[in-house]
């Protein structure tokens, strides 16, 4: 490689001595500076974080040729202190080369094998709607907030998956894993875990970091109890849970020199896929019935459209084509929302040429998924909530290719297929029983639509009225 090529780095704004650019962040929402970045310095471009050179990556055109032609080199998680400390390289979400293929390839076939996807998963998904619907009317169309039954709904989904069992709404432990997760995905996001991530050797310091970590060895302590339970009981011949077939498999590759089926592993992973399973649904859940409040135009719609197709009877999946209205909202309450408007952060496996820039091996990338949700070459009205995005002219469903709320390539969301599942019959389930509205005395068109602060961009916490 010549000289002159290898100085090629993407540009950016110019860096202070030490801080890097952090003092043009806005470090409660980093994405919206990194929006503005790229209309200034293209859909590829680099920032410092302190000491860390990142590189940008912004648009669909861009991202979609990184992630899918350049798939392979920038296939890697970088070294993020936060997700070291919290996971040091173990489970599915933030692992690294053999760990992560071998995690990963087991995850989906155990998910495979326990119904993700299939009717099997379908019927517990339904009955979770049916518990849903029964605490939603015991609120007689009085305002009550949704954020904890919402997050206990969809986290049983993947509870019944894991452990082989669902949860009660009220039950205390239960409860108090939904909020240990729910503050870390917050806290996560914050400034002082972002300061963290640039200067690790000030955490020390840090109480949102120290909470974190509480936070997490008491969710892997459940985690660990449960599994050592599991292992009493376990019967090799009809693996009932995920956690059973992890142990299967670890008594399986017990003689080998590899050690990715360890207990540590087990704790990681269950914990990633527990966290993912529910934080995402649950929060895309709560901005499609805010958004619903808000424009009651098309939530009628919707709901008309469920009546005469559905009728009374049980919405299925199988329902999906014959309700393109109610996939074209769900689908735009998804990239409206824009719940991981950084994405999970990539690495490059090697040094990699791309557009004509020199990116060296191990550098850390962001694929700006929200740049590519609101990207106005691809969408109509990218700040507005239309379904129309969605709809032909003739009011027939149409798949969009810049549509990558769970991103695209070798690290996309490992459980997208049961997330559009889940999305689609808790939507089409609620929205066949109630009509949604703000509490008593506030008007639709007051309801704030900007996102909270966090890792994961949630609506502001509010109350409804479920009228039925």
């Amino acid at each position: 490689m010549t000289k002159a090529l290898k100085h090629h780095f993407p540009p950016g704004p110019r860096p202070l001595p030490i801080i890097g650019n952090l003092h043009i962040l806005n470090l409660k929402r980093p994405y919206q500076t990194m929006l503005e970045l790229s209309q200034k310095y293209g859909s590829i471009y680099s920032i410092h974080l302190g000491p860390r050179k990142v590189v940008v990556l912004s648009g669909y055109k861009t991202v979609k040729d990184a992630l899918v032609n350049y798939g392979d080199k920038f296939g890697e998680r970088p070294q993020v202190p936060i997700f070291e400390k919290m996971f040091e390289g173990r489970g599915i979400v933030f692992s690294h080369g053999e760990t992560w293929k071998t995690m990963r390839r087991f995850s989906l076939t155990t998910l495979r094998d326990f119904g993700m996807g299939k009717s099997v998963i379908e019927d517990i998904i339904i009955e979770e709607c049916q518990h849903l619907i029964q605490n939603f009317e015991s609120h007689r169309g009085k305002p009550f907030g949704i954020n904890t039954v919402m997050n206990a709904s969809v986290a049983n989904v993947i509870v019944s998956v894991l452990l082989g069992k669902r949860f009660d709404y009220q039950d205390t432990q239960f409860l108090r894993l939904l909020n240990l997760i729910g503050e870390n995905v917050k806290l996560v996001g914050t400034p002082g875990i972002l300061f963290f991530n640039t200067f690790p050797a000030l955490g020390l310091f840090l109480k949102s970091l120290k909470t974190v970590l509480r936070n997490r060895d008491e969710l892997f302590s459940f985690v660990r109890m449960t599994f050592l339970d599991y292992r009493h009981k376990l019967d090799k011949n009809d693996p009932r849970s995920f956690i059973d077939a992890f142990l299967v498999k670890q008594l399986e590759e017990k003689n080998t020199s590899t050690n990715y089926f360890s207990d540590e592993n087990l704790v990681a992973l269950v914990s990633n896929l527990f966290v993912a399973g529910t934080e995402t649904t649950a929060s895309t859940l709560r901005w499609a019935i805010l958004l619903m409040m808000r424009y009651p135009e098309i939530q009628k719609k919707v709901h008309d459209e469920i009546k005469s197709v559905v009728g009374s009877a049980q919405p299925r999946i199988a329902h999906r084509t014959q309700l393109p209205y109610t996939d074209a909202v769900i689908h735009e309450v998804q990239r409206f929302a824009n719940i991981l408007p950084t994405g999970v952060p990539h690495a490059t496996t090697t040094n990699v040429l791309f557009k004509n820039y020199f990116i060296p091996k191990d550098t850390e990338v962001i694929t700006l998924l929200t740049s590519v949700l609101r990207d106005q070459t691809q969408w109509e009205k990218p700040d507005t909530f239309n379904p129309e995005h969605f709809l032909s002219s003739t009011g027939k469903f149409i798949k969009k290719e810049a549509f990558m709320p769970f991103s695209i390539g070798r690290r996309m969301c490992a459980g997208e297929s049961l997330a559009k599942m889940e999305l689609f019959l808790f939507f089409t389930s609620l929205m066949q029983k109630f009509t949604f509205q703000p509490s008593p005395g506030i008007s639709h068109l007051d309801l704030d639509l900007s996102p909270d602060i966090g890792f994961t961009t949630r609506p502001m916490p509010y109350k409804i009225c479920a009228l039925f």
